[in-house]
Parts: structure tokens; C-alpha cells; sequence
């Protein structure tokens, strides 16, 4: 058993898709003494914190915030909404997605799993574990729907499991097209503050996210953005619900408090976290975090190994997904990385669960964090024998060198 208070020389490289490293300023942050959550100091923090993530969801609507994990939100999303027996189409994108269609099969709903059908020709994975969601399919079942019995459509917009990242957008225009009342229920737990995402203009009615992913935090934050839409069909939802119910928590805060005891210090951290981002601006984060993942698919594609993800439309600027040649265990390589680099890499989940590893790149980051993690990979490669076609770590520095940052970061304040 390894210790808990081992700690090699150097900081260790956690270079999974989340929890990602929490900056020096909100661990400095989330420091602060604790103060009365009912106190009029604490008001002021509450209604800071959800108008910022206000700003970074982009609506301008109530944003629900919970002292739980994402899961805790997937399920806040669905009791908030639906009724026991409700029909959903859920899309099968990876294991969150898979995870989600289980929640919703415990709560007593009844979710249809679509997929991308088929297998992989160059990999042998599911066809549907390397690509996003197929808004055409959506599109025609919705329309064979004539009764409306389904009553939501929910999919995943980075799906962590694999390095995807859906077109959410093009699933709105879908259920438009069918002409289709089912509301929107999306996922964006590893893509919110890393990747494009915008609640109201893509007509979404529940986004769900957490804390430990773009927004630099631990994890236990998790957040609801609703629409009106959502607001109106949970006074008729009949799933029992209390401590996720929306109606306390949309009504107390806007005087900012909460029904319950919130996670105060873990909020002192979101208020530095937003600081953070909204004074970059989020087109600078979002150009950021494409930047480093187009320097570490450099590294895959020199290295001659697949990307998890099959169409470049959709890779994710979240994490990369990297498929480990046939008979070659990807967890093992990992364990070996981890043991001599004290180098953390994802793990595969699900289908893929020995097939692959992923890199994450976002938040607290930067291209020498980058450099560095991509190393220890290749000197794991070589350490493993697993075979290379070229160098991806000299890949990887050729590309950071000559695509500089476009947008300067501004100096923190």
C-alpha cells in the first residue's frame, strides 16, 4: 500500500481529464476563515458566484448550485424534470453517458439508449465510443415519436471517457426540425470553462456541470443552468425530490443563500476561479485549451498511435484520448508511467478500459506542463516497448514553438 503522506521530491504531474490542478490562487483563496453562512458578508459571495457562472455557462437564467459531485447534478437534472415512468432518448457517446442512462434506469424512468452503430475497422472499438452524437438519428426518432411520449432528449458535450465533444447545437436544431417538445438535457461536466458552451443561444434547458474540471476547483460544486422551460416543467414533475429540488434553491438565491449549509470554502474557491477566467475572457480560455490540444495530438499522430476520438470535427480541447497498439495493456503502461515519473494519466473506463489512456489538458496548465507529461509518456513508451513511429515529444515542441499564444493572458490580478 503506498502512503498517504508520500510526497517525491518535485510536484507531481496530474495530467488526467479532472480533477486538474488547482491553482496557487484559489488554494490561497479557499484558505479564508469560514463565515456565516446566513451573515450578510456571505450574501454578497453567494450572489457573486452565480452571476460569474452566469457569464461562463453564457445565460441568463438561474443557475442551481449544489455542495455535491456531477453525479449528484445528473440526478438533480432528471428529478427536477421528469415524472416515474417518463420515456427519454439518451445517446451513447462513452461511459458518462452510459452512467447517466443507468441513473435515469434507477430513478424509474425509461431512457432509449441511440448509438452509432458498428465497430471500428482500424481499432476494433465501438464505432459509437470514437464519435459524438448523431443529431440525424435524434432527429428521426423524435419524428417517429408522434405521441410525444418521450419526454427528454439528453446527451453528453465532452465526453470525458473519450475525448468527443458533440455538437449540441446541431441536437437542438434536430428536435426543431421534428418539431418535438422533449426538452434538452446536456453534460458538460469536463467541458464547462475549457470548451465553447453557451446555454441559451444553443437552446439547452438543463445543463449540468461540476467543479473539479475547467473551473481549476476540488471537486464537491456542482451546478444546474435552467431555462424556463425547465423551471415550468419541474412545477409538474412528480419524481420526489428535496434536497435537489429548485424551486428553495432559485427562490433563496437571489438573495444569496442557500435552503442548506453550502460548501462555503468551496465557494470562496469559484469566486477566485471566476475571477480567473472572466478576466482572460472566454474566448481566450477557449483559443487556449484548443491550442494545447492541438499540440498533443501532434504528439499522438507522431508517435503513429490512434486518437480515441475518429472525426476531427469533433476532438475534444479537453483531453486527448490515445489508443494503445493491440496486446498492449494501457493500464500497465500507465502504472509504469506513474511509477517512475509520478505522472498521472487517465484511465480507459467502459468499453475501452485497457485499450487506452488519456492526457488531459485544461485548466491550471501550460505548455511546459504539457512538454513535460508528453515525456514521461514517451519514456514510458520506450520503457514498455511499445513501438513508436516518431518522436511526439519533439512533434509536440515544434508545434507549441511556432503557433504562439494568439491571445495574451492578462496579468493576474
Amino acid at each position: 500500500m503506498i502512503p498517504l503522506d508520500l510526497h517525491p521530491s518535485g510536484r507531481h504531474f496530474l495530467q488526467i481529464p479532472g480533477p486538474s490542478p488547482v491553482p496557487d490562487r484559489i488554494l490561497r483563496a479557499m484558505s479564508l476563515p469560514t463565515i456565516d453562512h446566513r451573515g450578510p458578508e456571505f450574501a454578497g459571495l453567494g450572489k457573486k458566484v452565480i452571476a460569474g457562472l452566469q457569464q461562463v455557462f453564457q445565460t441568463k437564467h438561474p443557475v442551481a448550485i449544489y455542495p455535491a459531485s456531477g453525479t449528484g447534478a445528473w440526478e438533480a437534472a432528471l428529478a427536477n424534470t421528469m415524472s416515474p415512468g417518463d420515456a427519454l432518448l439518451m445517446f451513447e457517446t462513452g461511459h458518462f453517458a452510459t452512467l447517466w442512462q443507468k441513473m435515469a434506469l434507477r430513478l424509474g424512468l425509461k431512457p432509449e439508449f441511440l448509438a452509432v452503430p458498428g465497430t471500428d475497422a482500424e481499432t476494433g472499438l465501438p464505432n459509437a465510443w470514437r464519435r459524438g452524437v448523431d443529431a440525424a438519428l435524434i432527429e428521426q426518432r423524435l419524428r417517429a415519436d408522434t405521441q410525444h411520449a418521450i419526454k427528454a432528449v439528453c446527451v453528453v458535450h465532452n465526453e470525458t471517457s473519450t475525448g468527443v465533444t458533440s455538437d449540441i447545437a446541431a441536437v437542438r436544431r434536430a428536435i426543431d426540425a421534428a418539431r418535438h417538445p422533449a426538452l434538452l438535457l446536456v453534460d458538460t461536466i469536463s467541458g464547462l470553462a475549457s470548451a465553447d458552451y453557451r446555454h441559451d443561444e444553443w437552446g439547452v434547458d438543463v445543463t449540468v456541470s461540476g467543479s473539479q474540471k475547467g473551473l481549476m476547483l476540488p471537486p464537491g460544486i456542482s451546478f444546474n443552468a435552467l431555462s424556463p422551460k425547465a423551471l415550468e416543467a419541474s412545477k409538474h414533475a412528480k419524481l420526489p425530490r428535496s434536497f435537489w429540488a429548485w424551486d428553495e434553491i432559485v427562490e433563496m438565491n437571489k438573495g444569496g443563500y442557500w435552503p442548506y449549509t453550502p460548501n462555503t470554502n468551496l465557494l470562496y474557491g469559484l469566486s477566485e476561479a471566476l475571477d480567473m477566467i472572466l478576466e482572460q475572457g472566454l474566448p481566450a480560455v477557449f483559443a487556449r485549451h484548443q491550442r494545447w490540444a492541438e499540440g498533443v495530438r501532434a504528439a499522438v499522430c507522431a508517435w503513429g498511435l490512434p486518437i480515441q476520438c475518429a472525426d476531427a470535427a469533433v476532438y475534444s480541447p479537453v483531453l486527448t484520448g490515445v489508443v494503445t497498439p493491440a496486446g498492449v495493456d494501457a493500464d500497465a503502461l500507465r502504472a509504469l508511467i506513474h511509477a517512475r515519473f509520478d505522472l498521472s494519466l487517465g484511465t480507459g473506463l467502459g468499453k475501452v478500459k485497457g485499450r487506452m489512456f488519456r492526457i488531459g489538458h485544461l485548466g491550471d496548465c501550460n505548455d511546459l506542463t504539457l512538454m513535460a507529461a508528453l515525456s514521461g509518456v514517451e519514456m514510458g513508451f520506450r520503457l514498455f516497448g511499445v513501438p513508436m513511429a516518431g518522436s511526439g515529444v519533439a512533434a509536440a515542441m515544434e508545434f507549441f514553438a511556432s503557433h504562439p499564444q494568439q491571445q495574451p493572458l492578462q496579468a493576474a490580478a
